[in-house]
Order: structure tokens, then C-alpha cells, then sequence
């Protein structure tokens, strides 16, 4: 009886591992069919927009007005915008493809700088049409490189999987048609990389010190470990440390530290720069149990660690809660204009009002003293460019990155339509329309604050 029992037991047991592993083969596959699809949509994406993009420059070279000539070059740009958000949903960030992706950044860049001018008072010259010639060129032996890609993957059932299976286990070097081919594209955008975009083009290269304007001195990895333990353990609790440098390839010199405090049960990581010792980022993970601070509250803990880390000149700008946790949006003030490139986000435990996550890289790369330059337009006239049915609740000056990612100085109104918040921004020296923006959860607040 006993024995029969055992078997029994052990029989459903055995059934239901089985079961269990099926199951979860099963799940498996479907994530990776799934991965497969995305990959393969945006690798089809790719190869369509750069057809598009070979089609639109050669339609642009055949215009002259402005009225067809502007919309066509627009055409452009976005679709360069569209090629690039694809590229970054491939699996190639251990493949070099940064010349492909600049190629594109700077094709844009040109294109929207003509788009946006008026082209009867300063027609295109003819360095510009010589650019445009040879982009349709350059573009065409693009498209034809990504064809062979595209025809050798269809033709022999190719997975994009198992190219991140290759690059994961560092097997890229192997023979891999895919990625043979992403190289021949890259190869052959680099010989381009001598085209005159002209006078008036804002380089799209990354800038090999994104924390240029920082100050102090450098620290050293001990004090980098004595900075994270005070923001990982604020009552100064022990607190385990790893530190590890930034690679050979990173643009700026930093240190990241993860920590694990045995005690609290939190683990956290940070990075932080190793010139002046300023944190970059911070999250600390650990259980939020049940709210004893009010958001108010925590938003005086925010301003106040923000005053005690070095970060000035902030006005208190968005707040909302999450469950257990406030969520603090901080902007750049000076001389009563807000400057949104200098942004830093602050996230408070609302049990008992620690810092758990933080992320200043935005102010670290643009904050500066600006000389603020006066409007060439009033507030009164740049209200008049705006859509007529918003009904304008508040207005200021702002400065915020235009689609060049160049800081401009707008007049900002923020208005309602419908049942909808809107926020606007129009140039304060050309009356542009720059950026609308709709308000979704978060309340702006403008308060003064650090």
C-alpha cells in the first residue's frame, strides 16, 4: 500500500515537472518569437525608409519653389528620423554602426535647416544642390547594400536571433551574414564621411565630453565609494561596495558603484563623475510599505537634498505620486526664465522620505551661466501665434532645445482646450511655433524651490 503511494506521488510529481518545463519551453519560445518578429519588422522598416529616403532626395533635386521644395526637404528629415528609430531597435550595439547613424543625423540635420528657412529670399545655393546630388548618390548605394541583406535573409530563412546569440556569447567575428552585411553599409557610409554639408550645418557628432562644463577637481575610486555609502545609507548603516571605471569607449570619465546594505535588504547603483564627484544617477531598490509622509513633505526632503549635493538654481516644476513614492521634476531658473535643458528628476519613499532614485545627467551636460539674450518679440505679439480656441491660463519665458537640439529663448503659455492641458512654446525671436506639449498626469507647479 505504502509503496503504491510512493509511486503514485512520485508519478504525479514527475507528470508535473514535465508539465512545468513545457510550459515554461513553451513561454520561452513565444518570447522569442516575439523578439524575432520585432527585430525582422524593424530591420524591413530600415531598408524601406532608406528606399524612401533615396526617392524623396532625388524628387527635391527636381523642385525649385518653395512651396513644393519646403515640404519635400521636411519629408526628408522625417524620414531619417523614422530610419534612425529603427536602427536602434536591431540588435547591433556591439556592431559598429555609429558612421550609418551619423550619416543619417547630419542628412536630416541639412534638410531641416533648408526646410524651415524661407527658400524664395535664400534659395538654395549651389554648394546645397551639390549636396543634395551627392546625398541621392551616397543614399542609392545604401539602399543597394541593405537590398543584398535583406534578399540573403529572406533567401536563406536568416534569424536576427541568432545574431544576439553571436554578439551575447562574443562569437561576432565568426562568419555571420548579417552582420557582414551591417559592416559593408557601415564601410560604406564612412567613405562619405567627406561630404559638405555646408555653412549653416549643426555637426550631429557626438561630443566627446558630454560633461564639459562641469568643475572641480578629479576624485579619486576611494572617494567616489564614501560619496555612494552616504546616499545608500543615509543613517549610516554598513553598506557592502563594488566600483568598477568607465570603458575605453565612453565619451566622459565616471565610476559605477553598486551597493548592498545586508541590514535594510536594499541593494543600489549609481554612477558618478570623476570630474568634481557628481552624481549622475541613483536608484535604490527596495520594498515602499505604507505612506507616512505626505507629498508635500517629501518635496521639502527633495529641495533639501538637492541644496546638500551642490544642485542650485532649480525651481520645483512638476510633482506626482506613484503608489508609495513622489516623483519630483525639477528646471533651471535663472533670471525669471526657466531653462528646461537643466532638468533633474528626484524620486521619495513616502514611508519614510528616502531618496530612492535620481537622475541629473540633463543638468550635469547643459548647466551653465547663459547670458540670456532679450526677445525680439513681446509676450503680447507671440500670443498672437497661438491657436486661437487655447485659452491661455499662464505665461513666461523659457528656454528650451529645439528639434536641432540648439537652446532657443521661447515665450511659454500654458493654456487649456476641450478637457486638455497644452504647453506652449513660440520662438521669442522669429514667432515659430517650437514645441506643443500636452499635460498628462503631472501638475506643474513653478514653485521656487532650490
Amino acid at each position: 500500500m505504502l509503496r503504491g503511494i510512493i509511486i503514485a506521488v512520485l508519478t504525479i510529481g514527475i507528470a508535473g515537472t514535465a508539465f512545468w518545463g513545457y510550459q515554461e519551453h513553451k513561454e520561452k519560445n513565444a518570447i522569442l518569437q516575439n523578439a524575432e518578429n520585432n527585430y525582422q519588422r524593424a530591420f524591413h522598416d530600415l531598408s524601406y525608409q532608406i528606399d524612401l529616403l533615396h526617392d524623396k532626395i532625388g524628387t527635391s533635386l527636381a523642385m525649385n519653389s518653395r512651396s513644393s521644395l519646403s515640404p519635400a526637404l521636411a519629408e526628408v528629415w522625417k524620414i531619417t528620423s523614422e530610419a534612425h528609430n529603427d536602427v536602434g531597435q536591431l540588435p547591433l550595439t556591439l556592431v559598429p554602426f555609429n558612421k550609418t547613424e551619423e550619416f543619417l543625423a547630419n542628412i536630416g540635420n541639412f534638410t531641416y535647416k533648408a526646410a524651415v528657412r524661407d527658400l524664395d529670399k535664400e534659395p538654395l545655393t549651389d554648394q546645397e544642390y551639390q549636396t543634395l546630388q551627392k546625398l541621392y548618390k551616397e543614399s542609392a548605394n545604401i539602399q543597394n547594400d541593405l537590398r543584398e541583406v535583406q534578399h540573403t535573409v529572406l533567401e536563406n530563412n536568416l534569424t536576427w536571433m541568432d545574431v544576439e546569440l553571436a554578439l551575447a556569447s562574443g562569437k561576432e567575428n565568426a562568419d555571420n551574414t548579417i552582420i557582414d552585411g551591417f559592416q559593408t553599409v557601415e564601410k560604406t557610409v564612412e567613405s562619405y564621411s567627406e561630404t559638405e554639408f555646408g555653412p549653416g550645418m549643426v555637426s550631429m557628432q557626438k561630443d566627446d565630453d558630454q560633461f564639459k562644463k562641469l568643475k572641480g577637481k578629479t576624485i579619486t575610486q576611494k572617494e567616489a565609494v564614501s560619496m555612494a555609502k552616504k546616499w545608500a545609507a543615509p543613517r549610516g548603516k554598513k553598506v557592502e561596495t563594488k566600483v568598477t571605471e568607465n570603458g575605453k569607449g565612453s565619451h566622459f570619465g565616471f565610476y559605477s558603484i553598486s551597493m548592498e546594505d545586508r541590514g535594510t535588504r536594499t541593494e543600489s547603483s549609481m554612477d558618478i563623475t570623476k570630474k568634481g564627484g557628481y552624481p549622475i544617477w541613483f536608484i535604490a531598490s527596495r520594498e515602499v510599505k505604507k505612506q507616512n509622509i505626505s507629498l508635500n513633505d517629501a518635496s521639502n526632503k527633495a529641495i533639501a537634498f538637492l541644496k546638500e549635493n551642490r544642485f542650485t538654481n532649480l525651481d520645483l516644476f512638476e510633482s506626482a505620486q506613484y503608489d508609495n513614492t513622489g516623483v519630483f521634476t525639477f528646471i533651471g531658473s535663472q533670471d525669471g526664465t526657466r531653462i528646461y535643458p537643466d532638468s533633474i528628476r528626484v524620486k521619495v519613499a513616502l514611508d519614510n522620505g528616502d531618496i530612492i532614485g535620481f537622475s541629473a545627467e540633463d543638468y550635469l551636460k547643459s548647466h551653465h551661466s547663459r547670458e540670456i539674450p532679450e526677445a525680439r518679440m513681446s509676450a503680447k505679439e507671440a500670443k498672437t501665434k497661438v491657436n486661437p480656441n487655447v485659452k491661455i491660463m499662464e505665461e513666461g519665458r523659457s528656454i528650451i532645445l529645439n528639434d536641432l537640439n540648439q537652446e532657443v529663448l521661447c515665450h511659454e503659455f500654458t493654456g487649456v482646450l476641450g478637457d486638455d492641458t497644452y504647453r506652449i512654446f513660440i520662438n521669442a525671436e522669429s514667432g515659430a511655433e517650437e514645441k506643443v506639449q500636452k499635460l498628462e498626469n503631472a501638475e506643474p507647479i513653478y514653485e521656487d524651490a532650490v
